[in-house]
């Protein structure tokens, strides 16, 4: 017997604390409008996970982009990046000023199409017929996505005669969707909904000039390389042009990093200690190198000390709640020895400097001989911790210049997809502990939530107090990594632990076309931290 999975998850409902929201079938994502037959393995998804939260957000954009459609039949919404604990969407609207009268006009409708209970209506159409759809529509960016994918048929949903194509499932119902705050943005709005750190609650705004400022660059960087959605960066891959790509993508990050070279000399007196953090595969380790160099360039020697190296013995290091190790905390680091060092050597004294030995777990002395630096050599310091004022309290702030890093991709599958930064981190990592660490990618994939747990603990707080943030994504970075990623995701298979998150990697980069040309990468790339053959790394 053939039934919806809807129906089975009315049945199931009781059995599970919040709502159910898809399935995972034989492995697989699904939405609820899908059939199954009974000899399929089905697992349901309630809303209270990180899936459920990331369906649930769909939905809720899906719903955001009918309502302006309601208020104009021709504006367009883009959604661009996370941002002040929320996800702006651009609105280009030619009818309507863009201002919080409208987002307000925008939230009525909305909750309207919740209290009405709507249907998020899915249905299958030929590739021919959703490309004459879009067509119609003037919906080019709909069309150039659709037009490159292998399957002969498409699944769109339609509310209110408003049909779209979204990478990913959603709710089949706008009831139970009036978990969300909208708030007016410049240009746009942000949407803030709750997620899995949160407890179903709601973000709160909490605002990030800073981070702005750094997602507005990213923007005006997609337009100088008139390359905003995959399918740009197809069409682009296709036409052979692809080494001026990466050659103009690596040349706005070195003039970039030159800036910031020359913003700390300029106050090369007081700027003693250059902090670097950021999450996990942001390239931090590439981008201090880089800045040494710039610095050189300038005249400064910068020396480059690890916090690694200042670890606590193992048996000292605290544990977390299941018991293990915990060294993402700053508890794990010797602070006090850490902050005396760094006091003696900017007063120009000698400094034995400590040396962690990972395979022991102990710290060691006397593996190198006492240094000294000069007025003109400032530290350069990267590690998760290094925003953190905590971490060098004895340091006056005047004397420390703090840098925030992190791949913050300014590519979209197209207008209403977007690509999560995560995501993108994900792959970097998932290569590079398999090209420099051989871990399989299901190690990366279930060490990846521990590494986002840390990083919201960690790191997202202090990015404010950052004198300069820098954006490590590189435009074209998707196309190489597939090349890489692919082939260790498809190790897994159905049945193994990791598949349905690997099922979901593979499936967005069905988008991507593959981008050979990895010589015209140049060797000092960030890039080439997590794919090889890196000057700065043996």
């Amino acid at each position: 017997m053939v039934k919806t999975l809807l129906e089975m998850a009315k049945e199931k409902q009781n059995e599970y604390s919040s709502l159910i929201v898809a399935a995972i079938v034989d492995g697989e994502v699904r939405d609820l409008q899908s059939s199954h037959h009974e000899t399929n393995d089905i697992k349901f998804i309630e809303l209270n996970s990180r899936l459920g939260w990331r369906i649930y957000r769909r939905s809720i954009l899906f719903l955001l982009i009918v309502a302006v459609h309601e208020l104009d039949r021709d504006a367009e919404v883009i959604a661009k990046f996370t941002v002040n604990k929320g996800l702006f969407c651009e609105i280009q609207c030619s009818k309507k000023n863009v201002d919080a009268q409208f987002v307000k006009e925008i939230d009525v409708i909305m909750r309207k199409m919740i209290a009405g209970n709507l249907s998020f209506f899915k249905y299958s159409i030929s590739r021919e017929e959703a490309l004459d759809l879009f067509r119609k529509e003037g919906r080019y960016g709909k069309v150039n996505l659709i037009s490159e994918l292998p399957q002969s048929y498409i699944s769109l949903y339609t509310c209110k005669s408003y049909s779209d194509y979204l990478y990913g499932p959603m709710l089949h119902e706008t009831k139970g969707l009036n978990h969300f705050e909208l708030d007016y943005e410049k240009n746009g709005v942000l949407i803030r909904t709750p997620d899995e750190m949160t407890n179903g609650k709601i973000r709160k705004r909490i605002r990030q000039p800073k981070f702005e400022l750094i997602l507005s660059e990213s923007k005006t960087w997609a337009d100088i390389l008139d390359c905003r959605y995959i399918s740009d960066l197809n069409r682009i891959n296709k036409s052979h042009e692809i080494g001026e790509l990466i050659r103009i993508s690596e040349g706005l990050q070195e003039k970039k990093i030159a800036q910031i070279a020359d913003h700390i000399s300029s106050n090369s007196d007081d700027t003693r200690l250059i902090l670097i953090a950021g999450p996990s595969s942001s390239g931090k380790t590439s981008f201090a190198q880089r800045l040494r160099i710039q610095l050189r360039v300038n005249g400064m020697h910068p020396i480059m000390l690890s916090l690694d190296d200042y670890f606590l013995n193992r048996e000292d290091t605290p544990r977390n709640e299941r018991g293990e190790y915990d060294y993402e905390c700053l508890e794990a680091l010797d602070t006090g020895l850490f902050n005396q060092n760094m006091v003696d050597l900017l007063a120009g004294r000698e400094v034995l400097l400590p040396r962690f030995n990972f395979v022991t777990g102990k710290r060691e002395w006397g593996m190198s001989a006492p240094i000294s630096i000069r007025s003109n050599q400032p530290i350069i310091i990267e590690g998760i911790h290094g925003l953190n004022e905590a971490l060098t309290k004895d340091i006056p702030r005047k004397n420390k210049y703090k840098i925030y890093i992190s791949a913050l991709t300014q590519l979209n599958i197209d207008a209403h997809n977007r690509i999560p930064t995560t995501d993108i981190r994900f792959l970097r990592r998932l290569v590079r502990d398999y090209q420099f660490r051989g871990s399989k990618a299901i190690k990366s994939i279930k060490q990846w939530p521990d590494v986002r747990a840390g990083e919201e603990k960690y790191i997202f707080p202090f990015q404010e107090d950052a004198d300069v943030l820098f954006n490590s994504a590189l435009i074209y970075e998707v196309g190489v990594l597939k090349k890489y990623a692919v082939p260790l995701l498809k190790e897994i298979k159905k049945g193994d632990d990791g598949y349905t998150e690997a099922a979901l990697i593979l499936r967005f980069l069905q988008y991507v076309n593959e981008i050979t040309a990895v010589e015209e990468i140049p060797n000092n790339s960030i890039l080439r931290e997590f794919i090889g053959k890196s000057v700065f790394f043996s």
